[in-house]
């Protein structure tokens, strides 16, 4: 456990220090009030200095967003190519992250806020960290992005394709691009699944929140097999399914990626770019050397039943930004001893594809989404 440690009326404090994004503890901790400047705050943050918040609490919201426009005063530098583009993007966004995380809060040993028109955050806490372990300070933009996430848990994100809402947890990524899971409601299922629906198998491999899982289960599996690395994420899955009223269909297996046996159906929607996560919502987009994707190429024809298919949900972003190749992604399927059945396309829906002052906007204005329909090769 990591220890931070400041002075507040003269007297030496400290507190457990929780960082979901491994933030290491701040060196140096000042206390913070509704005196504190922007101007004042905005440098101590850019040196390194964390300020511990102890006034309103929506005046500490307002410094954070002072803070941000002043990260916002210098435009974002162009890259000559797009890979480049996509780094400096990427830089300057880690950038933002750690000045802003320099603004925290405590909280106190039952996960009580106790500062002035606060909100009560004990049950958003408790379910983002687990039980509490006494007094933690943790930066207010991760204590937002957990209030938020409480909110999502709490309302559901309506699933268009299942005509119900999924209720995502704090940390597991949120099925916000329905495109994605349209195609895996509406691509054709293969013939020896669609010839004996009774006994059929599918296995959902990454399963986040098991919104595939449940579309699976709606076209007429029987039985899927939904996995995924994450605690987090498997706590989700089972609290949908039950939700769901699906726990005679759905199984929900981990942490791993592919679960013993064989299926009629292996779906699997990875991580999207090759490139290190620096959190663990990042998780489900960020996926260093496309580790996630080369593991189920490389395990699909062992668990496939004959005549059944690997389902690979990809989108071709990365090739856009350079990260990729789709001479790299083809290689990586004849090397896994497998071949292209299908490749069904669609275009993303979500408001960042449409937004010219997105630094990657022509990328996304370019993104494709497909299914592609894999089995072992003769």
């Amino acid at each position: 456990m990591s220890t931070i440690h400041w002075t507040e009326n003269s007297t030496p404090q400290s507190a457990r220090w929780h960082s979901e994004n491994a933030a290491p503890v701040p060196r140096l901790t000042v206390v913070a009030d509704d005196r504190t400047r922007a101007d004042d705050a905005y440098r101590q943050a850019c040196e390194g200095t964390a300020l511990l918040w102890r006034g309103d609490f929506h005046n500490a919201r307002q410094l954070m967003r002072a803070m941000g426009r002043r990260l916002d005063r210098k435009p974002p530098r162009p890259g000559t190519s797009p890979s480049e583009s996509f780094h400096l993007h990427r830089r300057r966004s880690s950038h933002r992250a750690r000045v802003l995380g320099k603004l925290l809060v405590l909280l106190d040993d039952d996960y009580t806020l106790t500062l002035r028109r606060a909100p009560d955050v004990r049950q958003a806490c408790l379910e983002a960290y687990g039980p509490p372990q006494g007094r933690t300070a943790v930066s207010l933009r991760e204590l937002l992005g957990v209030i938020g996430a409480h909110q999502w848990r709490l309302k559901g994100l309506v699933v268009p394709a299942l005509g119900t809402r999924i209720h995502p947890h704090y940390g597991v990524f949120a099925p916000i691009r329905d495109e994605y899971v349209d195609l895996v409601a509406h691509a054709p299922l293969p013939p020896a699944t669609r010839h004996s629906l009774a006994t059929s198998t599918a296995f959902d491999l990454g399963t986040g929140t098991g919104v595939l899982a449940a579309v699976l289960a709606h076209r007429g599996i029987q039985h899927v097999v939904a996995t995924d690395i994450s605690p987090r994420a498997l706590t989700c899955a089972t609290e949908n399914v039950r939700r769901l009223a699906l726990t005679d269909r759905i199984e929900v297996s981990g942490p791993g990626l592919f679960p013993q046996g064989r299926a009629d159906l292996v779906v699997c929607n990875p991580p999207w770019l090759p490139a290190r996560p620096t959190g663990p919502v990042e998780q489900g987009v960020y996926d260093p050397d496309g580790t996630m994707l080369h593991g189920f190429l490389a395990g699909l024809s062992a668990h496939l039943r004959p005549g059944g298919e690997g389902w690979l949900i990809l989108s071709d972003l990365a090739e856009h930004l350079g990260l990729r190749t789709r001479r790299q992604l083809l290689d990586a399927v004849r090397a896994a001893r497998l071949r292209v059945v299908d490749k069904i396309d669609t275009k993303p829906r979500h408001p960042r594809a449409k937004d010219a002052a997105d630094p990657l906007h022509t990328a996304r204005r370019a993104e494709t989404t497909s299914l592609w329909r894999l089995a072992p090769a003769p």
